[in-house]
């Protein structure tokens, strides 16, 4: 079957529901397809505290069911469906997905990205207990606490410094010896007095019931494991961005980020990219809002230049 529709949204994160609330106020008739759960990756986040207008926080589902309702009050349907390829035909997208084919004139890209998991027992377990892939969501929350980061990138050097703020202790796992973080960020965390390094090891399980109790560290090298306590572990070994799926549409970029204009357009006039699929982006709420902002009301005009152009 194939839907008809002014603008479809691949993605129901922050960034998609933005852009279908600023796409639906403006009568497109909008589609949002998302794979897993609507919010992304915001529904992780127990409590959201650097999201303007709560000073209290507010937990990540419910930010994510507001954004919902919000989105669904313009007449914006959402379809639990994943896309699996688009092709661009002349100035129409056909997005090819679980329940059939959706064709627009306007596609905006903010299927968002999967963080890289260890994959250890414990670690789906213990998510949002203690197991986080934010620090800068997460950090406030440990206060005083002893943390574990795993990583050797920018990434991983740099949200230990910022945990520091926070932590009594943050010991860095890493299975090697040297790392792929840049010399300046190595260097800062090296003169952190609060952080421990624990190289050459690994991560083989977390523990705890309620909330994270420790971890076990294997050497890499001698294979002996020993157990570390901690209240936190912090995984930051990357993320992969959903975007195989346009293999046919934006090949040079599938499976990696996408580089866009000021307007958030791609090279393919008429098709954005928003939140975490977008290069460059700083992986935060409010930026991914307001980059969906910029890609909806530019949608607009795209839309109102093929109406002019009939």
């Amino acid at each position: 079957m194939t839907e008809a529709s002014d603008v479809v949204i691949i993605g129901a994160g922050p960034s998609g529901l933005a852009a279908a609330i600023y796409c639906g106020r403006a009568l497109m008739k909008t589609t949002v397809l998302e794979r897993q759960i609507v919010g992304g990756q915001i529904v992780e986040a127990f409590d959201v505290d650097n999201y303007p207008g709560f000073p209290d926080g507010v937990i990540g589902v419910e930010l994510a069911e507001k954004m919902l309702d919000h989105a669904k009050k313009f007449g914006v349907e959402v379809v639990n469906a994943a896309a699996s390829d688009v092709v661009a035909e002349g100035p129409l997208k056909r997005v090819l997905a679980d329940d059939g084919e959706h064709v627009a004139p306007i596609l905006i890209i903010a299927s968002g990205a999967d963080h890289r998991k260890l994959g250890v027992p414990g670690e789906s377990e213990l998510a949002g207990k203690g197991v986080s892939y934010c620090a800068t969501c997460d950090g406030p929350f440990f206060r005083g606490k002893k943390l574990v980061v795993v990583g050797g990138g920018d990434a991983a050097m740099t949200e230990a410094v910022f945990l520091t703020r926070f932590a009594s202790e943050v010991n860095l796992i890493h299975r090697r010896e040297g790392f792929r973080a840049r010399a300046v960020h190595i260097r800062e965390a090296r003169e952190n007095a609060k952080i421990r390094f624990t190289l050459n090891a690994v991560v083989t399980e977390i523990h705890g019931q309620d909330k994270v109790a420790g971890v076990t560290v294997r050497n890499v090298q001698t294979g002996e494991e020993s157990r570390l306590d901690c209240d936190g572990v912090f995984v930051l070994i990357g993320h992969e961005p959903n975007t195989h799926y346009l293999k046919n549409l934006l090949p040079d970029y599938a499976g990696g980020v996408i580089p866009v204009d000021y307007n958030m357009e791609t090279d393919v006039k008429g098709v954005y990219a928003i939140g975490d699929v977008r290069k460059g982006s700083y992986r935060q709420v409010g930026t991914a809002i307001g980059e969906a902002i910029t890609a909806a009301m530019h949608a607009e005009v795209r839309i109102k230049e093929l109406v002019t152009a009939r």
